[in-house]
């Protein structure tokens, strides 16, 4: 009798990129984030000539051949980010013993052009938004001011990116009166504290009340932010939602072209700095992994934290609107 052939075992390579992700999923990045990794790592090792089935194989040579090869019809942040993949997987792979060393500096990584802040234009667009957008606009299908207020008041005073919004749970906002904060899960799955100011949770309060209006019951569990139907809010639907905010508003020819919502976290960070907060409170705030090179990292207390956040203007006017 003849049995079937057992299907071709995995080769080591392949193993160690599994468990590779498997690791990096137990610091639950988005799902995004690990889709990229498999990615970056499979279409260059697509590319390494002779294919090589294990780490061994993976020579600064071969690596270098691999890129270049990888390199020629994409653009310089996808490389950017392909080499950051790899420089990972080596470190994951140093760590676990399986090789000795990273030769992920034999391999040269594109120089990324620093981009500059795009906040929205005008000393009082972002008031002028929040104010508009918080009058029921009876032209729309089904006016519900209390949520888009508080899209762009999470962005606009506690600088949160869209995948970080579409993240956050009814609980991701607690803490006692005067010390109120947001918990986020920021960009690479590294977590961070906001502290928000009484006229953010005020607009949370609002939204959540009006929420229970429409749905009935919500508990600390469920997403945050949902649409009109109770479902929660995807990625597209954020978008439309911010850029007919804008248009309502009137302001559209002063969200600079590309941004939409990152306009609205630009602004954060740039009425941060106008209003004192220096550069290790802002970088803390907006969660990003650190400080520029020339800049000493310093390490901000959270009384710091609160302070900068109450000094920004944008606050006043979420005050005002209750």
């Amino acid at each position: 009798m003849q049995h079937e052939s057992a299907a071709e075992p995995a080769s080591p390579l392949a193993e160690l990129v599994e468990e590779f992700l498997a690791a990096r999923a137990t610091r639950k990045p988005s799902a995004h984030t690990l889709a990229a990794y498999q990615r970056d790592l499979t279409l260059v090792l697509q590319q390494a000539v002779p294919a090589p089935l294990s780490p061994a194989g993976l020579s600064p040579r071969v690596l270098r051949a691999a890129f270049a090869r990888f390199a020629a019809d994409r653009a310089p942040a996808s490389v950017a980010r392909a080499w950051s993949s790899w420089n990972a997987f080596f470190t994951f792979l140093v760590t676990e013993g399986v090789v000795a060393g990273n030769p992920m500096s034999a391999v040269d990584k594109p120089r990324m052009v620093a981009h500059s802040p795009k906040p929205l234009r005008g000393e009082d667009t972002p008031e002028q938004l929040l104010r508009v957008v918080s009058q029921a606009d009876e032209r729309q299908r089904d006016p519900w001011p209390e949520r888009d207020v508080l899209v762009l008041a999470l962005a606009l005073c506690a600088g949160l990116r869209l995948s970080e919004l579409l993240g956050l749970r009814v609980g991701s906002v607690s803490g006692r009166d005067g010390e109120r904060r947001v918990e986020v899960a920021g960009k690479g799955g590294r977590p961070r504290v906001v502290p928000i100011d009484g006229g953010l949770d005020a607009a949370v309060e609002r939204y959540v009340a009006s929420r229970r209006v429409r749905f009935g019951r919500v508990g600390k569990a469920d997403p945050l932010l949902v649409d009109r139907h109770g479902a929660p809010l995807q990625r597209g639907g954020l978008q439309y939602l911010v850029r007919s905010c804008f248009r309502r508003a009137g302001i559209g020819d002063r969200v600079p072209r590309g941004a939409q919502l990152h306009a609205l976290r630009h602004t954060f960070a740039t009425r941060l700095a106008e209003d004192g907060a220096n550069a290790s409170e802002i970088m803390r705030l907006l969660g990003h992994a650190s400080l520029a090179t020339s800049q000493n990292y310093i390490e901000v207390t959270a009384e710091q934290q609160r302070a900068a956040i109450q000094s920004n203007r944008t606050n006043r006017v979420l005050r005002e609107l209750g």
